[in-house]
Parts: structure tokens; sequence; C-alpha cells
């Protein structure tokens, strides 16, 4: 009978969280791209510059998701380290980016509802998809940090924050929509978009610092160093 050592089983124990961890992200995709569709199209029918906006938040979220997905798959495959490392870069460059289209995005809705002073209309869909987040992404944001964990993953973790982030908007959302629904605060709805800004920003500029901190080919010259030493 072959016995398993402690090493295989640590490495059993991490392919295992690396498969859970990456359904989980393909999970918070599907997700989050049906927040995509639901919100911006009942903020583009209500003229709702916040539902807009959150949904433009919920693409960047697809992004994150999808990028976790391609560098957990890779690592559940067997890649190098180096490759790794890479991966690592490339997906945090991606959401930097993401990030800075989405708040130009959200900026350019508000801004434009403050000219025009437009109040927005009241849509079921988009107050649904919104409730229903405020129960779906707590979950998705403890999975992505129980995973992390387990993993040693700071980008697993990072997107966790991110989801909880996510849940802050969608209350905030909620809060505007309603202002201007019952009492008659056109204002309030580019103001919650607004609201999502600052937030937005910092994540964009966070993921692109560690971006730029990430180096793959670290890995090789501290390998050759250690090949060298006496």
């Amino acid at each position: 009978m072959t016995k398993t050592t402690p090493d295989n089983d640590s490495d059993d124990d991490r392919k295992r969280n690396l498969r859970r961890g990456k359904w989980t992200e393909i999970a918070s995709l599907a997700y989050n791209l049906t927040e995509v569709g639901v919100s911006v199209t009942a903020g583009l029918m209500t003229g709702s510059s916040a539902l807009v906006s959150w949904g433009a938040d919920s693409a960047v979220e697809s992004a994150a998701a999808g990028t976790m997905i391609w560098r957990l798959r890779g690592e559940e495959r067997g890649i190098g380290r180096r490759d790794v490392l890479w991966r690592k870069k490339v997906a945090l460059g991606v959401l930097a980016g993401a990030f800075a289209v989405a708040v130009a995005f959200i900026l350019y809705e508000a801004i434009g509802k403050f000219v025009s002073q437009t109040p927005p209309g009241f849509n079921w869909w988009g107050i649904g998809i919104l409730l229903v987040s405020l129960v779906v992404n707590p979950v998705l944001a403890w999975a992505k940090h129980q995973y992390g964990k387990k993993l040693d993953s700071p980008a697993l973790k990072y997107d966790a924050i991110d989801t909880l982030i996510c849940e802050y908007q969608t209350v905030v959302v909620l809060i505007g929509l309603g202002l201007a629904k019952w009492l008659g605060w056109w204002w309030a709805d580019p103001a919650a978009a607004l609201l999502i800004v600052p937030y937005v920003a910092w994540e964009g500029y966070e993921a692109g610092r560690d971006a730029l901190a990430v180096d793959p080919d670290e890995e090789d010259a501290d390998a050759n160093e250690d090949e060298t030493s006496p």
C-alpha cells in the first residue's frame, strides 16, 4: 500500500484550493456579467447615472475575475514560477487600465446628469439586481478571502476587498435611487455615482503600483544566485 507523504498532501491541498479558487472566480465572472447586462440596460432606459456607473464597475469586476481565472488555471496546470509572476503582472496591469476606463466613464455620466439636471426614472429590474447583489457579493468576497488565505495569494485577497467595495457601492446606489424616487432629489443619483469614483480610482492606483512591483525576472536572478553561491 502506497503511503502519501506530507509533501504530497501539501501539493494535493494546494491543487484542490487552486481549483476551488478558480471556480469561485468563474462564479464571480458569471454573476458580474449578469450585473453588467441588467444594470446598464436599466440605467440607460431610466437615465440613471448611478446604475450605469455601478454596471461599469461590475465590468471591471468581470475583468478582475477573468484575469484571476487565467492566473489560477496557469498554476493549476503546473506552469513555472516565472510564468506565474508574469501572469500576475499582466493581470494587475489589465485591472489598472480597466479601473481607469471605469473612472472616466463614471465622471462623464455623472457630470452630464448634473449639467442636464435630468431626474432618473424607476426600474424594478435595476432595483432587483441591486438587492440580489447585497446578498451575493458578501458570499463571493468571503470565498475569495478564504482561498486567498489558503493559497497565500495577495491577488485573491485583493479581489475579495474589491468585491466588498462593490457591496458598499450597491448600498450607495440604492440610497441615491431611493432619494431621487421618493424625495425628488434628482441630484442624489449623479452624486451617488460620484461617491464611487474615489474607491475605483484608488483600486486602480493600487493595482498599477502592484503591477510595477512584480518582476518575473527576479525569480531567475534569485535562482542563479543560489546556484553560484558557495
